[in-house]
């Protein structure tokens, strides 16, 4: 209709929910160079006003701006709990049924229980990621402790009880959390004699919402027992990061004479790889082959491994790859998204296991993409020491076939030259970290399964994406890793010959980026788990229940 502000704000906030679409993302820049960079304003139509209060919050945090920070971070809360509880409204109230007076009818108990789980499972879902409290209230942690040393000059008394508030609202969630049960012996040491730290509880509208939550979970645990239903509760409450020796607070510390590297004294920034890399940590698993490391790569944060598959392990993927691969997904249904001379199919570990439960492919096979992808990214986590949790950002099994008849005197590349979190640009010799690059990305892992193809050697080149400084043959069992970011381009060479088949997969450090096919696929696998412990006790179709 040649309304390019309405296509832009469209095709940004389709994007915005689904960041995996290549196919959006194209369109994005192509309209980027049709309006030109300046006169492009890239407006989310659905953006979730909590959200954005969020992200205005971390920016003044990151300006040391902590005034303002505290009131976006106290605004993102309280709109929240408000579109918490509108959401919560629109599971109540009268429902249409054929049977049933629209106005008169009331739910009787089974219906009562069916509101009650819908309320108290997808709300969460509704309002983006279901982590973004514990997010928040991780970052009032981090944002009260770094700013002390200021505040004791400055404020006094009421931001010490503030931080205890939010101290022991978070050990609500994990009250054997060594670290926070350290801060609160920290900021219990800061009162003046006339406060008493025992009288200082959790921040109420926190604690309200994680009591209500419990509660809400207890009743329908006990529907379920009593009902004959399962239900496995999802993860909401997870940890960010996990624990770090080094961001502990000393108890007691004296915060005029000493520098201590805590959340206590010094602003913790978010996860960059740019920081202190360190690599060569245990690879915790037996049979796993070191090859070799970064130095031996002619690069940064790179490692390649051996081994990390079985040969059985190897074909039986490659069998259920078959059963459960399409043409083009991932990519937006085209068949050849990077280059016209080969063909792309692919499948996600969601897929898969439905697939495995419907009985179209062995549910073991299915459930084997799943484990060795949660292996790749214990290795991955282990080897690069990294001292916060890696999440799954994206994880996609995809075949690349040679099209006969279209192999000679090829000069294109299966995959050409790219970073995976910025936009590289080798006549600049820069790779841009902006939109609409996966800019959460922190590392990425390919976990082959065959070799009997010709080409299709992974490659690592200089910024100018043409200086190769590594190349790899895949085969069976063998793994590449590497940091996301512009320190490492790559790609792949045509494969001219057969079918090259891979598990790629994309890790980020912020578990706002979770993948939401793999938290699904989480809870596919814990029901599956419960109904293989429990089958003689409850008659479960798992196939019902995904």
């Amino acid at each position: 209709l040649n309304q390019l502000e309405k296509a832009v704000e469209a095709a940004h906030t389709f994007f915005m929910a689904n960041p995996e679409h290549m196919e959006m993302q194209q369109n994005i820049e192509n309209y980027r160079t049709m309006a030109g960079v300046e006169a492009l304003q890239l407006v989310d139509l659905e953006a979730k006003p909590h959200l954005e209060s969020y992200s205005a919050g971390v920016k003044h945090y990151e300006a040391d701006d902590f005034e303002l920070a505290i009131k976006y971070f106290e605004q993102a809360l309280r709109e929240y709990f408000s579109e918490d509880t509108e959401c919560r409204a629109l599971c109540e109230g009268p429902q249409r049924f054929e049977e049933y007076e629209y106005l008169g009818y009331k739910a009787g108990l089974y219906e009562a229980i069916a509101v009650l789980r819908v309320r108290h499972d997808k709300c969460r879902h509704r309002l983006s990621p279901s982590e973004v409290i514990i997010v928040l209230l991780t970052v009032f942690l981090m944002l009260y402790s770094s700013a002390l040393r200021f505040i004791y000059f400055i404020t006094g008394i009421g931001e010490y009880v503030k931080a205890l508030e939010c101290a022991k609202a978070y050990l609500l969630l994990h009250p054997d959390d060594e670290d926070v049960l350290d801060n609160v012996d920290y900021y219990e040491s800061l009162l003046d004699d006339s406060s008493d730290p025992a009288s200082i509880e959790a921040r109420e509208d926190l604690a309200m919402f994680v009591k209500r939550h419990k509660m809400e979970s207890e009743l329908i645990k006990s529907a379920a027992e009593g009902l004959g239903f399962s239900y496995t509760e999802p993860n909401y409450w997870i940890r960010y990061g996990g624990r770090q020796d080094e961001n502990r607070v000393p108890s007691g510390v004296n915060v005029e004479g000493a520098e201590v590297h805590g959340l206590s004294m010094g602003k913790k920034s978010s996860p960059k790889i740019d920081g202190d890399l360190r690599e060569g940590g245990p690879l915790l698993y037996e049979n796993i082959t070191f090859v070799y490391n970064s130095e031996q790569l002619n690069g940064t944060q790179r490692v390649l491994l051996d081994n990390v598959l079985s040969e059985e392990q190897c074909r039986e993927l490659h069998s259920v790859a078959s059963g459960i691969m399409l043409v083009g997904d991932g990519y937006r249904g085209k068949t050849s998204p990077h280059t016209p001379n080969e063909k792309f199919e692919g499948a996600t570990v969601l897929k898969a296991l439905k697939f495995g439960y419907e009985g179209r492919v062995p549910l073991k096979s299915a459930r084997l993409f799943y484990d060795i992808s949660e292996k790749a990214r214990k290795i991955v986590e282990s080897y690069f020491m990294l001292n916060s949790t890696l999440y799954f950002s994206y994880t996609h099994m995809v075949c690349r076939t040679a099209l006969s008849g279209q192999q000679d005197r090829r000069t294109d590349l299966s995959h050409p030259i790219h970073a995976d979190n910025c936009l590289l640009d080798p006549e600049a010799n820069e790779c841009w970290k902006e939109p609409p690059a996966y800019t959460f990305r922190d590392y990425s892992a390919l976990l082959y399964m065959n070799d009997d193809f010709e080409g299709g050697e992974f490659i690592f080149t200089e910024m100018d994406a043409k200086t190769v400084t590594a190349s790899i043959k895949p085969k069976c069992g063998r793994m590449i890793s590497f940091s996301s970011g512009g320190e490492n381009p790559h790609g792949v060479k045509a494969v001219t010959k057969g079918q090259r088949c891979a598990v790629a997969l994309w890790f980020t450090l912020d578990p706002l980026y979770r993948e939401l096919e793999r938290i699904q696929a989480d809870e596919v696998i814990a029901i599956l788990d419960r109904e293989q412990q429990g089958k003689h006790e409850l008659n479960i179709n798992p196939k019902d229940e995904l």
